[in-house]
């Protein structure tokens, strides 16, 4: 009974090691504990468990630390640390740092892991430092003087600049300044064979004006790649002024018209005013006179005469109508 009793206390110690162990080995990363030993790199197993602790994945400190010290850069493990606590790329940080050592690039830590937490790539802009890159902008339209459009398309080299990448303007305004060159260039010559004869003219006054300043990137040449003539801008804008022009006169006339219609109208209404007063005095004619023969102002042969003098009117009328070509209904 005594041995039974030993034989499950020695087998309950031997799980409780085993638990032990293998919690230890889960949180305690020993292999890359011996494997930055046996690289060159100092690091404590307390260093490795603080990690732990403060949620950092030792392995994307290490092996990046591993790689600084094979390259033989000095760095210090809790700098790596700070800038993975920050939001930082170090693996990205270690490889731009290295690439720089190699290419004489002066870039201290602390600038890059200011530049990579600007949110740029800290390797692609010392790759670019050391191999320039050609930006190519789309068809820019510019006009000449003489008016004819041409489309330009140019490729700009540019290398980064190391000291400008934090706070300095991107691709966007180095192709943005380069257009807008390109247009005051077209713009001052006075035809488009100058432009066409002398791309290069583009180059040289849009290099001369320092269009790389406050940017990321150092401009090293300006080519001109593809020149073509588009359309006549200047005869399609006389054109469209002249068919403004014709609209607005049109309007004006088709206004002066309506002005005299309506004048017409008036002077229509007018007349037929006149006309209904003329009608409505004759109507009076009859009742004055007949107003006058009864107070005795006329005598009956005072009228007779007026009588005949309107039958002689009328006679007169009748006889100038026939000669004039014309017939009286009445």
């Amino acid at each position: 009974m005594m041995f039974n009793s030993g034989a499950i206390l020695g087998s309950g110690v031997i799980i409780l090691f085993v638990i032990v162990l293998i919690f230890f080995f889960s949180f305690v990363p020993v292999g890359l504990w011996i494997t930055a030993f046996f690289s060159g790199v100092k690091v404590k197993i307390s260093t490795l468990i603080g990690m732990k602790l403060r949620r950092v994945r030792p392995g994307r400190i290490v092996n990046p630390m591993i790689k600084a010290t094979k390259a033989g850069l000095n760095l210090r493990i809790e700098d790596l640390e700070g800038h993975y606590l920050a939001g930082g790329n170090v693996n990205t940080l270690v490889d731009a740092l290295i690439a720089a050592e190699r290419a004489n690039i002066p870039l201290p830590f602390e600038r890059g892991a200011a530049i990579d937490l600007a949110g740029r790539n800290v390797l692609e802009a010392v790759q670019v430092s050391v191999n320039p890159k050609v930006i190519e902008t789309p068809n820019i339209s510019a006009v000449a003087q003489d008016g004819i459009e041409v489309m330009v398309k140019a490729k700009v080299t540019v290398r980064a600049n190391i000291d400008r990448l934090v706070g300095g303007a991107g691709e966007e305004t180095i192709i943005a300044r380069v257009g807008e060159g390109i247009v005051t260039t077209v713009g001052s010559s006075m035809t488009y064979k100058a432009v066409l004869e002398n791309p290069d003219s583009i180059s040289k006054m849009v290099l001369e004006k320092g269009l790389d300043s406050g940017t990321a990137f150092e401009i090293l040449s300006i080519d001109i790649a593809d020149v073509d003539v588009a359309r006549n801008i200047g005869a399609r804008l006389q054109t469209d002024q002249a068919e403004a022009d014709k609209r607005i006169a049109e309007a004006k006339a088709s206004e002066r018209r309506a002005m005299a219609l309506a004048r017409e109208q008036e002077m229509k209404a007018e007349v037929e005013a006149m006309r209904a007063k003329v009608v409505e005095a004759q109507s009076q004619v009859p009742l004055a006179m007949a107003e006058a023969l009864k107070s005795g102002n006329i005598g009956a042969m005072d009228y007779y005469k007026i009588q005949n003098i309107n039958s002689d009117t009328d006679m007169r009328k009748a006889i100038s109508n026939v000669t004039d070509g014309k017939v009286d209904d009445k």
